[in-house]
């Protein structure tokens, strides 16, 4: 079930807010172990074929560590990697393999389809963190249910952040309810949870109107004018962020409402004057991920100009291998890669970049590269790039109105995060999040859009 859904709302959100609240007064030592079944049941929701899958990815990589930590070879944490790497293959790149197999001449590929489990990409990189950080000494020895905590916890599971283990481990044996900032920070997590709900279904949901038949008509080979293309660009430039960020803070939200804090993912990231300060903004965790487990490893920026330009090539081609499978996709992370490349020359040449002039490339590159992720192949982009470089009749009736709330609020209003942690809960504070809250359930039953873009990765 998506956030945003009113099953979640007004259904599984308050059940398990009451017995988790029971559960931490009565039964303290039952709490760990209740938010476990209460995270499968939410991951089953959707489809429960898929939670034999996370409870056997669970086990058999909580076995691993244990065997490990009891002098087992260190052979067994690489292949325990590499297995979870095999699997997200299996599931998510079987098709695409198989695509590209099918291009050698006079070769027919087996081709597999299934469905693609929830959040695998997400809890795949959570397995390999810990294991990694393992062997090389530097994470602990955790228990089973803590590790499954630290695995499936319900607000970060199906869409991240991705979380470090040092980031949430020490949480899990805090008693949420005797903290003397208890009610502050349930406070914050409600208004984190609603500015975060609100962004997604006033701000995100409505920009996908303006977005999907411009690129759903590109697929289809039609011509889009100029106008079509900067319209759907912009629409989903604005889309992917409202729909990601905003999911993101109804994440960090609910997970104070449990007594635990996430680690922050979106910094106002179109806000960037240069396309390194976009990727310290944007899905900040997983930006931290692919530097310190890929990056890093490669060579990073310790061996030479030429080890890093590919070490960065690699590491954003890889990471948009990760988003889909499509080379599309690859495309995308390609095309990042050789931009952090040529930012890196033109920092190393001492070339001056004016703040302005380094946000209107840096922004323009983002919109543009969006079209490479968005785009369902080649083809469907290059009509789009036709349109937005003027190779197409120019049309008119662009809807301009459509885009102020979202450029304002992306380009000039505060943070979730950073106008949540500077504001203390107060009565008034409450009544207007009560009355946002009520705001976005309406317009969730009245136009529901249970679209959320990261599911498909």
């Amino acid at each position: 079930m998506l956030f945003n859904s009113f099953a979640f709302l007004i259904g599984f959100l308050p059940v398990a807010l009451a017995l988790h609240a029971l559960a931490a007064r009565a039964r303290p030592a039952w709490r760990l172990p209740l938010l476990v079944v209460l995270s499968l049941v939410f991951y089953g929701w959707w489809d429960p074929r898929f939670v034999p899958l996370l409870v056997l990815s669970v086990g058999l990589n909580w076995l691993v560590a244990r065997r490990f930590g009891a002098g087992g070879g260190r052979w067994l944490i690489p292949l325990a990697v590499a297995g979870n790497l095999a699997l997200l293959a299996l599931f998510k790149y079987a098709g695409l393999l198989a695509d590209l197999a099918g291009l050698i001449p006079g070769f027919d590929p087996l081709r597999l389809s299934w469905a693609l489990p929830l959040g695998i990409s997400f809890f795949t990189f959570h397995h390999v963190m810990y294991l990694v950080d393992l062997r090389a000494g530097r994470a602990p020895q955790m228990d089973l249910t803590r590790y499954a905590l630290y695995i499936a916890f319900f607000p970060q599971v199906l869409a991240g952040p991705l979380v470090r283990w040092s980031e949430i481990l020490h949480q899990f044996d805090e008693a949420p309810y005797d903290r003397p900032d208890a009610w502050e920070r349930i406070g914050r997590g409600l208004t984190l949870f609603c500015i975060g709900l609100a962004k997604k279904v006033f701000l995100g949901d409505p920009l996908a109107a303006y977005a999907n038949p411009v690129f759903q008509a590109a697929a289809e080979g039609r011509a889009v004018s100029v106008i079509e293309a900067w319209q759907g660009t912009l629409a989903f430039t604005f889309q992917i962020y409202f729909d990601f960020s905003g999911y993101t803070d109804m994440a960090l939200g609910l997970a104070l409402l449990f007594g635990i804090v996430l680690p922050q993912n979106f910094d106002a990231p179109y806000r960037a004057t240069s396309l390194r300060d976009f990727w310290r903004r944007w899905h900040m965790t997983l930006s931290r991920f692919l530097r310190d487990y890929l990056y890093v490893p490669l060579g990073g920026n310790r061996h030479g100009l030429a080890i890093q330009f590919g070490a960065l090539f690699a590491t954003m081609t890889l990471g948009g291998l990760w988003h889909g499978a499509g080379l599309t996709f690859v495309a995308w992370g390609a095309a990042h890669g050789l931009g952090l490349g040529l930012g890196v020359l033109w920092r190393r040449a001492g070339l001056p970049m004016p703040a302005a002039l380094g946000w209107l490339i840096t922004f323009a590159f983002v919109a543009l590269t969006w079209v490479l992720f968005r785009a369902q192949n080649f083809e469907a982009a290059l009509v789009m790039f036709k349109g937005l470089f003027g190779f197409a009749p120019v049309g008119h009736g662009f809807k301009w109105r459509a885009f102020v709330p979202a450029i304002l609020v992306a380009l000039v209003g505060p943070t979730a995060w950073a106008a949540v942690h500077r504001l203390t809960p107060r009565p008034a504070l409450a009544a207007a999040v009560a009355l946002l809250l009520v705001a976005a359930l309406l317009r969730v039953g009245d136009d529901a859009n249970f679209e959320f873009i990261y599911f498909q990765f």
